[in-house]
């Protein structure tokens, strides 16, 4: 895109301008508002804006004419997901149940990015406590596709999926504990990294902290690499955060697939579903894997039933809770959330053991296979409609959403959604990439390698 339309370009092209002072950091806020007033009301990607970015744009555009940019990041515009917390602005979590009371403290991740000097704009919609797929939530209502209204972004990183499909900046942060970042990405047509757990700290942790991470909603691959180099790293608040030192993940990106061994992951522990879009899409990612070198072939693995496993640990999450929320409230939450915590009240310490025993049974199995990184779907089917009930969740984790994203959580390795196009009806299709735990350069490098083929 043109500077005329700042609102749609990517983090390099915002940076590139910002050097040749074609544009600044308060003009793409500028467009970035216009497009939000146009567009958010019919989407409804965000939960609040944040009233303190004209004085960060400011403070930008002043470091830019200085010829002192504090990262590559100053002046790009970011949105994070009402999970996390952000100082001043009050973390809801989707849910009529929680306080308008606004955060005291950044989330590390937010720390680094404001120390990066990237503009915060607001906080983007969430399910409520991130617990489900479809996106919509008690406190927010729908949030809807920009690829076709009717339809959901997915989630529960749906605000983050939509605001970065309908141009409303470059950057967004989402969580993910099962495919919360990945599927709405899928979904909505743009690249969601699920890093190696513990690789973004995180605090506080929420319902799903044993499984969950932190992670980049972008439009390109390298505005994701770009991103989680600013946000990645040790913090002491964290106690799953990884000791590393900064890392630029944007280096080797360009490497290519020639030479890699590429796996083709068919079953994930369980039969799980995909419609012919899905496995086209993993197709097309095959032949362009192997036009540009690689070596692919199905992958060699054999799991426990996955869906079992983490049908557990997300059911007793959730019981956990909403045990830790007045009864007399419970009429105000997501009543699809209600019953899963209802039906899995009874877990006990020996279920939760097994589940934890499988898990790392699961990651034991995929770091003995040989590959550098796999191919497989991201979601079952292309993004169903936004209103659509859902009648058993249960049923739905690992039939309609999650089937094929949650065995990344359960082994913690870093997974990538990628857009692959879209179907006859003009959905996005997307296929995923992981590799082996901490090798998020190379699921960057893969993404990179089909998204200049494609």
């Amino acid at each position: 895109m043109s500077t005329d339309d700042p609102a749609g370009l990517d983090a390099a092209a915002l940076r590139a301008a910002y050097m040749a002072g074609t544009l600044t950091p308060v003009r793409v806020l500028q467009a970035v508002t216009e497009r939000t007033a146009r567009r958010n009301p019919e989407i409804n990607a965000f939960a609040v804006l944040d009233p303190g970015a004209l004085h960060a744009a400011r403070a930008s555009a002043a470091r830019w004419a200085a010829g002192a940019p504090c990262s590559p990041l100053d002046g790009v515009p970011v949105t994070i997901k009402d999970l996390i917390d952000v100082a001043g602005l009050p973390t809801r979590r989707g849910s009529r149940t929680t306080a308008a009371t606004p955060a005291a403290a950044d989330a590390p991740l937010v720390a680094r990015l404001r120390g990066s000097g990237a503009l915060i704009t607001g906080k983007t919609t969430t399910t409520e406590f991130g617990w489900k797929s479809p996106g919509d939530c008690p406190l927010h209502g729908i949030t809807r596709n920009p690829w076709n209204t009717a339809h959901t972004p997915g989630g529960s990183s749906s605000g983050a999926a939509a605001a970065a499909a309908a141009g409303f900046g470059p950057l967004h942060i989402g969580t993910d504990a099962g495919g919360s970042i990945r599927i709405p990405a899928a979904w909505s047509g743009v690249v969601g990294l699920k890093p190696t757990f513990g690789r973004v700290p995180q605090w506080p942790l929420g319902a799903f902290g044993h499984v969950a991470v932190a992670g980049p909603i972008t439009r390109t691959v390298r505005d994701a690499a770009e991103l989680l180099s600013v946000i990645a790293g040790f913090d002491p608040r964290d106690p799953f955060s990884l000791p590393d030192p900064p890392h630029d993940f944007a280096a080797g990106l360009e490497a290519g697939a020639a030479g890699l061994r590429i796996g083709v992951l068919e079953h994930p522990g369980f039969a799980a579903p995909a419609d012919a879009d899905a496995l086209g899409a993993v197709e097309t990612a095959r032949r362009l894997l192997e036009a540009a070198g690689a070596v692919v072939s199905p992958l060699a693995v054999t799991l426990p039933d996955s869906s079992a496993v983490f049908s557990k640990i997300w059911g007793a999450a959730l019981a956990r809770l909403v045990g830790t929320i007045p009864e007399a409230e419970w009429p105000l939450l997501d009543q699809g959330l209600l019953a899963v915590a209802r039906r899995f009240a009874d877990v006990t310490a020996l279920d939760m053991l097994e589940a934890e025993a499988l898990r790392v049974q699961s990651a034991h199995a995929m770091a003995m296979a040989d590959y550098d990184a796999l191919i497989c779907p991201v979601v079952p089917h292309a993004a169903p409609l936004a209103a659509a009930a859902v009648d058993d969740p249960l049923a739905a984790l690992w039939q309609d959403w999650a089937p094929w994203t949650f065995l990344f959580n359960l082994t913690r390795q870093p997974a990538l959604s990628l857009p692959m196009g879209v179907n006859a009806a003009g959905l996005p299709l997307a296929v995923q990439i992981a590799a082996p735990l901490y090798h998020d350069a190379m699921v960057l490098r893969v993404a990179r390698s089909l998204e200049r083929a494609m």
